[in-house]
């Protein structure tokens, strides 16, 4: 057989692993796709750099130039960010080869240019990689649960900020404690801004909530908060609450309404599949119609973990290739609005410090009634100085919760409002 010719467009860790199992597994790879799978060329910035493993004479710093190359026939796009990225893929599929894509930051930005490019000169665009590393789940919502309809994607997305939080929980380490080691180990990056104020955690959220119910979200239309303000006292409340404090990407139908799509640190019980999800790992919570609740768990990010996804894209694209056939495209039929977060209904966490006297618990419920917002769980601890109250409320629209604690913290019988925090799950 003719055998697939593989353009590679960036050399880092994860290609590098591309290329290794590439060559390692080209055997098993050509029984599985029924032909052999080669690679054509490699695209780097910096072809004298030293890469063990990595033949020298396919490097290549014409990117565009093998992207669309006539015997190219598929893709493989590794650099990351923005551009060149976008042009080099726009270039691929308009020249009818097959991409593969490890690009969360492109797919949630403009996902649809690529989409529509990739149905007009049909071509498959496929994107495992882009969330989850090696964990299989883009695929399923693409595919296996295409017939059902979902109603909830709950999910841990982001390693980096999972290990943060869980040695705050487990070894009552600091944030910025936390953060040192998760750099140490090569969990975060020097510059972890894309980590721990979420906007990796939120351009994954945009690409599950497009799959999930077939609309159109970007990276914009997500909600999102961070976990650099997340402080001992809020992991402190949630162990009293027997839960722990996650950075949750959630996407969740609303009925007719539209759709939710959110990320933010939030407590949730420690019975909950998502609450003993520790280190770096991943974890996705799916809850369908017919099929009910289903969790994907495992290495979210690595050289290794985000290579397996790609080369299990890559045969999926080679064997399409190789018996005619393609993919399923891409829909975005349902069209459905995206809720700002002051609609999205949830539940507040609040820890008050107030003043020890008598009728306080009756003037700050009032104020939760003045907003519409029910109580569902009270408790008073401590006395003087230390008096406080806890606070989980029952769902409400988030702007009426927040306006709560705001008429809170200018109360004459509040001291503080010492935490806050979103709580998902049952209690």
């Amino acid at each position: 057989m003719k055998p697939v010719r593989v353009a590679l467009l960036g050399c880092g860790v994860v290609g590098t692993e591309i290329v290794r199992l590439l060559r390692e597994q080209s055997d098993d790879l050509a029984a599985r796709v029924g032909a052999p799978v080669e690679l054509a060329g490699i695209a780097v910035r910096r072809p004298d750099r030293v890469r063990p493993g990595v033949p020298e004479e396919l490097l290549t710093t014409d990117a565009m130039g093998l992207a669309t190359r006539e015997d190219v026939d598929l893709v493989v796009e590794v650099i990351g960010g923005i551009e060149p990225a976008r042009s080099l893929i726009l270039g691929a599929l308009k020249t009818g080869k097959s991409v593969v894509s490890a690009n969360k930051a492109l797919l949630a930005e403009d996902g649809e240019t690529l989409f529509a490019a990739a149905r007009e000169f049909g071509a498959d665009l496929y994107y495992e990689a882009s969330v989850a590393g090696a964990i299989p789940l883009l695929r399923p919502l693409r595919e296996s649960l295409v017939g059902d309809r979902i109603h909830r994607v709950l999910g841990i997305v982001n390693g980096t900020t999972n290990y943060i939080l869980d040695q705050m929980d487990t070894h009552g380490a600091g944030f910025a404690e936390a953060l040192e080691e998760a750099q140490a180990l090569g969990y975060a990056e020097a510059d972890p801004t894309a980590d721990v104020e979420a906007f990796d955690a939120a351009a994954k959220a945009a690409i599950l909530a497009r799959l999930a119910f077939h609309t159109p979200v970007t990276a914009a239309d997500v909600y999102r908060e961070g976990i650099t303000e997340v402080t001992a006292q809020d992991v402190a409340g949630a162990k009293s609450m027997d839960c722990v404090v996650k950075l949750l990407a959630i996407c969740e139908r609303a009925g007719d309404r539209g759709v939710s799509v959110r990320v933010y640190p939030a407590m949730i019980p420690r019975s909950h599949p998502l609450g003993s999800v520790h280190g770096a790992f991943n974890a996705v919570f799916v809850e369908a119609e017919s099929a009910g609740s289903l969790m994907f768990y495992g290495a979210g990010a690595g050289g290794a973990p985000t290579a397996s996804a790609v080369l299990g894209d890559i045969v999926a694209v080679s064997r399409n290739l190789v018996s005619g056939a393609s993919g399923p495209a891409e829909t975005s039929y349902a069209a459905l609005p995206v809720l700002p977060m002051g609609e999205t209904v949830t539940r507040y966490y609040v820890q008050l410090d107030v003043a020890d006297q008598a009728g306080v618990l009756a003037q700050v419920a009032e104020e939760f009634a003045k907003h519409e917002v029910s109580i569902q769980a009270v408790r008073q601890e401590g006395h003087g100085e230390d008096a406080q109250l806890v606070i989980v409320t029952h769902t409400a629209p988030d702007r009426a919760l927040a306006a709560t604690v705001e008429s809170l913290r200018t109360h004459s019988s509040v001291r503080e409002v010492a935490s806050v925090m979103r709580v998902e799950g049952d209690f």
